[in-house]
């Protein structure tokens, strides 16, 4: 994402009156897992400083206004499986837009 779109991203998120501060926080650091590369829920708990809230993580990444320009797409589950996308289990559709960064780290998806 360049940087201008960045800021204007960020800039949407904080300003937000849906969102709560820990979806904020989510969100805000879900923009800097780089094109092509996926981290776990539970990781992403751990960059917010909040280790064991991995499931609410994924709750609050369910409800991303702002998919995919904020990339929820790019966390997946602890066992490394794709999980969902944009509140449903459609995995096809965050495959494809893994894939479309380049991600090749599932052999297979279902």
């Amino acid at each position: 994402m360049q940087a201008r779109n960045r800021k204007a991203f960020e800039r949407r998120i904080i300003e937000s009156e849906a969102l709560t501060d820990f979806q904020k926080d989510v969100l805000l650091e879900t923009l800097n897992i780089p094109r092509g590369t996926v981290i776990t829920y539970k990781e992403l708990a751990r960059r917010i400083g909040k280790p064991r809230a991995y499931r609410a993580v994924g709750n609050a990444l369910r409800a991303n206004p702002f998919a995919p320009e904020v990339p929820c797409h790019r966390i997946v589950r602890s066992d490394n499986s794709i999980g969902g996308y944009s509140g449903r289990k459609d995995s096809r559709k965050k495959a494809k837009l893994l894939s479309a960064e380049g991600f090749k780290g599932f052999a297979t998806m279902d």
